[in-house]
């Protein structure tokens, strides 16, 4: 009792002096004291006896009875008073209580007085509620009415409950309440229920106890519903704690038929993210709870942690147990078709799920994929919901790893990166054992061997690195197993490898373990060793990347100078050591020099190394190319050649004195003349400098050169202008005459001053003098003459392998491809034997020569000659060569290079020997330079920007040989090559229009006949090809799928902008649907001069791509069916007609196009049937259809598969008619479903004079969908449109009739013809059309006329309609029903007239299946 008098306020200080008065008047008997003197009065100069006797009351000892010598009211005043003005207040309270409790004998009766007061009557009453030994009386008579046998009166005992309730404190509330299910029978639950809702508007604090009981009530469901309604409008204003029992009563409460609706406003009302802290206050908090701060805040964000969990156990558990909980999940997600609209939550969710419930995996799966690839979940949500639910989501990383291994499978490389996102952020907000399992995981799919698989794994183990490279530090060991997996991996992939490694080895502090420096170590020298060049490709290229990560140039510590220095020192010592390493094991093989140079080359671009190594690399490399490959203008070539030796290619007369040139033919002749098994060895004895590395060890120099001195080549501008020691590399007439080891010799020297002047090329592009841009373009056109010489030697000599210029281990085992198969009858057995063979492997200098295939598209791409020509080259007997097809015998094009598309004219300046101008020149690009460039960059966009799995890649093609001859190109960004081509639209945009001047004016009608003759063919065909390339160029552009991502919609908008501008000047914030319809107008006047049949399908595909951008693509379509239709209409040149392998798919996308963005398809294809197909039939046999001249017999198959597929396609998209619909709506479904089936008997009928298997096999694939959509779209909306429009239902069901017998005459010749690839569509068809019969009778007994349906028998008849005899009835009396066209069918006259004048359709078409065999 002391310390709970002890917390009295001051404010009961007038309640305590008036009962300190009761107590005195009472007799002393009653007070104990201390101590008892021998005087009357009490004496002891307290503070409680001297202020009770300064108020009136004076104490006695003994039995005396104490003394109140003022009125009660007076005391209890001057206490008051007393106490309120005395000097030590309020400590004199406690003081004054100590003394009161001195003399108190009777505890009890003390209390008993003092329950006036209000905090004591407060004490007392949570003290009564449990005794002094813990039991709770209240709670204790509540458990004894539990689980009774038997109870009298239940309604009287539910109502005093309430009661009961109703006035107890909150804490008994909630005990009573969770009780009433184990005290009430199941007759009073409806009651309880109805006063617990009352009870819950009215107090909503008892929210949790109420929904926790009515989840043990019997309820009505209506009920419940009202409940859930009224709940759910609370959920976004609750309490944290409380949420999990709120979503548990919701969940619980969910059936079949509602599960979709309720889920779908809980996703939307539910938000956790909303009692989260944010990232930033829960680092601050971490700081003060490191101070000791902040323990009540952390322990408020603990619980707040715990609640969170406890909610997603409720869902856990709801989704795991209830099928329908987690399908109505997925379908609300699946619902929601806007970006923005996605939440957090839903990925959460779906992650759950696809956690917990084994049975909606695939579902899971498939609308998450759906969701990539429409951009609704993008990289910002999943970074915002691993953030805000780790704690819930680490629970389920398993099942996370095991998604992303499910995504990395796919083909599409944005749903592999979602999956690499998945590990990304696992490893970032989940613990260290979560962490070393997502390791765990990527080296797993590293080691898998799928290609896409390995390179996204890598790429996230590069991000985590930068991400926490400490984390990763852990988990070295697990990576550092990948290093015995290296042998299957793409030099690509072994380059992330090292670097991933060098990174970690390099990147821990001093004094720590370098196990990994040390393996990494042994596997480099271990693989250099190697004889094996594969083997030896892996020690080249770890060596170079952990040299780069040594060597990069970064910030040192600046608290020692001295010891940043001498550890710089240290630092480039190891990396000269092994850099001549790799150099010592290399230079005995010219594929490992060249790969060496190659693989540095590639490190100096990407990286920015220390000055001191830069410094001694360059030098080393000046030195080593200078004495290798460069000699005096003036020396004499020594030895014994077969041609004369000249210093060609000169682009400024060379003084004898000063000038230079590349000893080519000298160098490679020695090595050409070699024994050949001398040269096929990989190795030599001696130390060479083989012309073959002469590109890869140039491109080394130059990259040395401009890192020095800032991109500025001037220390070497004098290879731009160097000539060659070479012979005459055009063959001209002796070509014929020429020995197959001469023809060799020169194919080889062609190829390697082909390929030094595309390094020159890539070396020199970027130079901003006139000079040196008149020098590149002097170049460029030495490259088409190069380009030109090749084709004539390979021509003559198509089992040629060429040199090799680059290293790469997917060109392994591939050989280049002949485009003829007459050069295989031309070729005498006698001049391919033993010496050409030993030329061709001396030209190598290896037997395992790398080689490629063409890895284009099926379109011939132009190489200088006009299609006539190359036509008339293979009826002579001759190879068809396509240079494409040996890509990987180039020097890749860096993208620099197209810099040069910006030049105009350029005036060069020829100096004398005084250094003055003698003369200037005007050189500017020409056609043949600007289609050699075109050619390059589209090759390099369709690589880059198109996806991978959207190409048509043929046959025989290997895995890796997509990427041949792109290897530097992927060393860069899809960003940052779509920055670069956005900067050449401009100058792209200036060919164009020019390439479409020339047309205009080359079609207009007031040109002369003689301006006309000018124009050569080989001329118009590389104009014509060079229109088509910028067309290609701007298609992959503006296709790029990337554009749908926020962060790249600035490149969008600024290639719109290049073309917007060339109509009319852009505004700064113009929107982008503005510019959009401009570009769009810009692209489309081009449409007056398509100079071909491919540049105009481009067109096409490029606005199209505009309208995929724009948000009202509609207005547009027209437009693009306008288009589509003049190119349909018009006569193309001989060389795009059919017998070009390209032209028939180019003419499927046109018409399909068409077809598709025209408004009526129907008319459409009633106009090609009705139009131009009569006219091809009456026409000759080689003539074509006067208004579609693209209508031939050749292209006669793709017209029809494109029509029938359109046909099918249109009316399975038209929604089936009911009958709440209004009388219009159903006349015109009626009429348009009459023109669909009179286009499909037009179409079908065609079999009778095109009998071919591609018609016949377009007849039973799209006539039986046909059918099939017939069915479920068309005859609902026939069972209430008989009566109204009877005519026109007969008449739409006797034209069907008609073609359904045509189909069973179909099935009928090909069961005759036994051609197995037409019979097995024939099951499926004879299904449909038995279906077909069953619902046309169903649909007369739905209009009472069921008895007009009777059966008869149909003969099997060919295609033209004869019977077929093996399979005439025996039956004289199935005979004699058999009509004139094979059908019987019978309907009561008067009947028929009641309902249906021609209802004979549907007994011709029971019939017709009534028979089939």
């Amino acid at each position: 009792m002391v310390s709970k008098r002890s917390r009295l306020d001051f404010e009961d200080k007038e309640t305590l002096a008036e009962d300190a008065s009761k107590i005195m008047k009472q007799p002393l008997s009653k007070l104990a004291k201390k101590s008892c003197g021998s005087h009357e009065v009490e004496e002891n100069g307290s503070v409680f006896v001297r202020l009770l006797k300064a108020s009136g009351l004076t104490l006695k000892t003994g039995d005396n009875q104490n003394q109140l010598g003022v009125d009660q009211i007076i005391f209890q005043r001057k206490l008051f008073q007393a106490l309120r003005k005395h000097p030590s207040y309020p400590k004199v309270i406690e003081e004054f209580v100590n003394g009161l409790e001195s003399y108190t004998e009777d505890i009890d009766s003390l209390r008993n007085c003092l329950l006036s007061c209000e905090r004591l009557q407060d004490e007392e009453a949570r003290c009564g509620e449990e005794s002094r030994d813990g039991i709770s009386m209240p709670r204790l008579i509540i458990s004894q009415l539990k689980w009774l046998d038997r109870i009298v009166d239940s309604k009287d005992l539910t109502t005093q409950m309430m009661q009961l309730i109703s006035v107890a404190p909150v804490n008994l509330q909630h005990d009573f309440i969770t009780s009433l299910p184990e005290i009430l029978g199941d007759s009073q639950h409806a009651n309880v229920g109805k006063e617990l809702s009352e009870l819950l508007v009215q107090n909503t604090s008892l929210t949790v106890p109420i929904l926790d009981v009515f989840s043990s009530l019997r309820l009505d469901p209506n009920f419940l519903s009202e409940i859930r309604q009224l709940v759910m409008g609370k959920l976004s204003s609750v309490r944290l704690e409380d949420l999990p029992v709120i979503v548990k009563f919701i969940l619980h409460s969910v059936t079949d038929s509602t599960s979709l609706e309720v889920i779908a406003e809980l996703r939307e009302k539910l938000n956790v993210q909303h009692f989260t802290l944010p990232s930033r206050i829960q680092a601050s908090q971490s700081k003060l709870k490191s101070k000791g701060l902040a323990s009540s805040s952390g322990n408020q964000e603990n619980s707040d942690k715990d609640c969170i969990v406890l909610l997603f156990d409720v869902i856990k558990s709801a989704i795991r147990y209830e099928k329908t909980i987690s399908e109505a999940w997925i379908k609300a997600i699946e619902r929601i078709q806007s970006a923005a609209e996605h939440k957090a939550l839903d990925v959460a969710m779906l992650l759950i799920i696809y956690g917990t419930s084994t049975q909606t995996k695939k579902g899971v799966e498939r609308l998450l994929r759906n969701k990539i690839q429409s951009d609704c979940i993008q990289e910002q949500l999943l970074d915002s919901t691993f953030s805000t639910h780790c704690l819930v989501l680490k629970d389920i990383c398993p099942s996370i790893l095991l998604l992303a291994q499910t995504l990395f499978h796919s083909q599409d490389q944005r749903i592999i990166l979602f999956g690499s996102l998945l590990c990304k952020y696992a490893f970032k907000f989940f613990d260290t054992y979560c962490q070393q399992e997502v390791v765990g995981a990527l080296v797993t799919h590293v080691c898998s061997g799928n290609e896409a698989e390995v390179d996204a794994a890598l790429d996230v183990l590069l991000e985590l690195i930068v991400l926490n490279a400490s984390a990763m530090r852990l988990n070295a060991a697990f990576i550092k197993g990948i290093l015995d997996y290296l042998e299957n991996m793409s030099p690509q992939q072994i380059r992330k490898i090292f670097c991933i490694l060098s990174t970690l080895a390099f990147s821990q502090q001093p004094g720590t373990s370098n196990h990994i420096q040390d393996d990494m170590h042994l596997v480099i020298r271990k693989q250099l060793s190697s004889t094996v060049f594969k083997y030896k490709l892996i020690g080249i290229i770890g060596a170079v990347t952990m040299a780069g990560i040594m060597a990069e140039d970064r910030t040192m510590p600046s608290n020692s100078t001295q010891r940043s220095a001498s550890v710089s020192s240290e630092q480039h010592t190891q990396v000269t050591s092994l850099l001549q390493l790799v150099h010592s094991c290399t230079e005995h093989s010219p594929w490992a020099s060249s790969l060496y140079y190659d693989e540095f080359a590639n490190l100096i671009q990407e990286r920015k190394l220390a000055p001191k190594t830069l410094e001694w690399v360059a030098q080393t490399i000046f030195n080593d190319f200078q004495d290798a490959f460069v000699v005096d203008f003036c020396a004499v070539p020594e030895g014994d050649f077969p041609f004369p030796v000249k210093a060609l290619y000169g682009l400024e007369e060379c003084n004898t004195q000063d000038g230079i040139v590349i000893n080519l033919l000298p160098l490679f002749f020695q090595e050409f003349a070699k024994d050949v098994s001398q040269v096929t060895s990989q190795e030599s004895s001696q130390k060479s400098m083989s012309p073959l590395c002469l590109a890869s060890h140039f491109r080394l120099l130059r990259l040395c050169v401009a890192r020095q001195h800032n991109g500025n080549l001037d220390e070497i501008d004098a290879l731009l202008d160097c000539p060659l020691f070479l012979p005459d590399l055009e063959p001209g007439e002796k070509l014929e005459s020429m020995s197959a080891k001469d023809r060799s010799l020169m194919c080889s020297l062609t190829f390697l001053t082909f390929n030094w002047f595309r390094e020159v090329v890539n070396a020199f592009c970027q130079q901003t003098s006139p000079e040196m841009k008149g020098k590149v373009l002097s170049r460029l056109k030495d490259l088409v003459e190069l380009q030109e010489i090749l084709e004539k030697y390979l021509a003559v000599i198509p089992d040629y392998v060429p040199p090799f210029t680059s290293v790469d281990l997917d060109t392994l085992d591939v050989i280049p491809r002949s485009n003829s198969a007459v050069a295989a009858k031309s070729r005498h057995k006698g001049k391919t034997g033993g010496k050409k063979q030993k030329a061709d492997s001396s030209t190598a200098s290896c037997t395992d020569t790398l080689l490629t295939e063409d890895t284009s598209e099926c379109d011939v791409a132009p190489s200088g000659k006009s299609q006539v020509d190359k036509e008339s080259t293979g009826k002579e007997g001759k190879t068809f060569v396509s240079l494409q097809n040996y890509r990987a015998f180039f020097r890749e094009l860096d993208i620099e290079v197209f810099s040069i598309l910006h030049s105009g004219l350029v005036t060069k300046f020829i100096l004398d020997t005084e250094m003055h101008t003698e003369a200037t020149e005007v050189v500017q690009l020409g056609p043949a330079e600007l289609l050699f460039l075109l050619e390059d960059l589209s090759q390099k966009l369709e690589n880059r920007l198109t996806p991978s799995f959207t190409k048509r890649v043929c046959f025989f093609k290997n895995k890796g040989s997509r990427n041949i001859g792109f290897s530097h190109l992927h060393q860069r960004s899809v960003q940052d090559i779509v920055h670069c081509v956005v900067q050449l639209l401009t100058p792209m945009c200036n060919h164009l229009e020019n390439i479409h001047n020339f047309f205009q004016c080359l079609g207009a009608e007031n040109l002369s006949v003689n301006d006309k003759a000018r124009v050569t063919a080989q001329e118009h065909y590389t104009m014509s090809s060079c229109y088509q390339k910028l067309l290609q160029v701007f298609h992959a552009l503006l296709a790029w799928k990337g554009f749908t991502h926020q962060s790249n919609h600035r490149l969008l908008r600024s290639a719109l902008e290049v073309l917007a501008s060339r109509l009319k000047q852009t505004e700064e914030g113009q929107p982008l649907e503005e510019l959009l319809s401009q570009s769009f107008s810009y692209l489309q006047n081009l449409q007056h001069s398509i100079p071909s049949f491919q540049c105009g399908l481009y067109l096409l595909r490029l606005l199209m791509a505009l309208l995929e951008k724009s948000a009202v693509p509609t207005q547009k379509k027209e437009k693009l069916a306008s288009l589509a239709k003049q190119l349909l209409c018009r006569a193309w040149p001989h060389g795009d007609k059919e017998k070009n392998p390209t032209f028939n798919d180019h003419l499927h996308d046109l018409l399909c196009i068409y077809l598709e963005h025209t408004d009526n398809v129907l008319k459409a294809i009633e106009e090609i049937t009705g139009v131009g197909v009569p006219e091809l039939v009456n026409a000759p046999k080689d003539a074509s259809s006067s208004t579609f001249p693209t209508l031939t017999r050749h292209t006669f198959v793709i017209f029809f598969r494109v029509m029938m597929a359109e046909l099918e396609k249109t009316v399975k998209g038209l929604q089936a008619g009911t009958a709440t619909d209004s009388q219009q709506v159903h006349e015109e479904k009626l009429l348009y479903w009459n023109m669909a089936v009179r286009d499909f008997s037009i179409l079908i009928n065609l079999m009778k004079v095109f009998d071919s298997y591609p018609v016949l096999h377009v007849c039973l694939k799209y006539g039986r969908r046909f059918v099939e959509a017939f069915l479920k779209q068309c005859m609902p909306l026939l069972d209430f449109s008989f009566r109204k429009h009877r005519d026109d239902v007969l008449s739409l069901l006797q034209t069907l009739q008609l073609n359904t017998r045509l189909l069973h005459h179909l099935c009928g010749h090909s069961k005759i013809h036994q051609d197995t690839r037409l019979t097995k569509h024939v099951p499926l068809l004879k299904k449909s059309l038995e279906l077909l019969v069953c619902r046309v009778k169903a649909m007369l007994v739905l209009n009472n006329c069921r008895e007009a349906f009777w059966l008869g028998t149909l003969k099997n008849r060919d295609l033209q309609g004869e019977e077929i005899i093996s399979q005439h009835p025996s039956s004289p009396e199935n005979t004699s029903e058999d009509s004139e066209d094979g059908m019987t069918s019978y309907v009561s006259r008067n009947r028929a007239i009641e309902v249906s004048a021609q209802a004979d359709l549907a007994l011709a078409l029971s019939i017709l299946l009534s028979i089939l065999c």
